[in-house]
């Protein structure tokens, strides 16, 4: 099974058949989808079965055309930094939220939790910047992988070499790719196929990107960008459903909040 058909309520970890692969190929949109509140049902509905493929998420993201009329109740701005802002809390399965880019501002270089990532530029342009992951540092799926594929040949010899000790090396976050994502772009990442930072390039317009997390999570880590240090961060919304919340909420808050 190819990571276009990982099951996106699961964990990336728990998708022990995946192979590792970007998804290149160009995608076929099944239908138009018109209005952000069509698209949150549509996905609603897709994560309502067992099994969610990958692919068919990136379809419903890029069948709906962006329109600031659908959205701009939730475009809450801030002068210092970007703001993460929450559309839906999805029941537990999934999030949607919507990302708001002064010019200039740029998100930290950070891993996904374990978790399924899409992103759609919904107003102006983003560059995507992926890293590898920094030497004796490694997520649950690559842990998985590597077991796979040398831990159990080795198991009669020294035992696995796959994580040794050691301390952190300057330059270990090595860029890997760079991706400029346009108007109704969609990409998507997990923890496989790497790091990445998300920067609005611009000087002077601002940008408005939708991510949809699945399953949602509360906390990630943010990697030092000159030596690859990991460091856990919660996970916080400036909005909630289009009205900002009096003090900055963490991730978990809002779902109990919502349940």
């Amino acid at each position: 099974m190819d990571v276009e058909n990982a099951n996106c309520k699961m964990r990336v970890s728990q998708c022990t058949d995946m192979e590792v692969l970007p998804i290149e190929r160009p995608i076929k949109i099944d239908h138009e989808i018109t209005g952000l509140e069509k698209l949150v049902e549509e996905i609603h509905a897709i994560f309502s079965r067992d099994h969610v493929n990958v692919q068919d998420v990136q379809k419903l993201m890029l069948g709906y055309k962006s329109s600031p009329k659908d959205w701009k109740k939730y475009a809450k701005f801030d002068r210092f930094r970007y703001t993460r802002n929450l559309v839906d809390a999805g029941n537990g399965a999934f999030n949607i939220m919507i990302l708001c880019w002064g010019a200039g501002h740029a998100s930290p270089i950070h891993d996904h939790a374990d978790s399924h990532c899409f992103m759609k530029i919904l107003s102006g342009n983003l560059e995507e910047v992926r890293y590898d992951w920094p030497d004796h540092v490694q997520p649950e799926v690559l842990k998985k992988l590597k077991n796979n594929s040398c831990c159990d040949k080795m198991a009669d010899q020294d035992g696995c070499r796959c994580e040794q000790d050691g301390g952190y090396n300057a330059g270990d976050m090595k860029e890997i790719g760079r991706n400029r994502l346009e108007l109704n772009d969609v990409c998507y990442i997990n923890d496989a196929l790497g790091l990445h930072r998300v920067e609005n390039p611009s000087h002077a317009d601002g940008a408005v990107s939708l991510h949809l997390y699945c399953p949602p999570f509360d906390s990630c880590r943010v990697f030092d960008s000159r030596t690859g240090t990991p460091t856990t961060v919660t996970t916080t919304f400036w909005s909630i459903n289009g009205k900002k919340v009096k003090r900055v909420m963490e991730a978990n808050e809002c779902a109990d909040s919502q349940n």
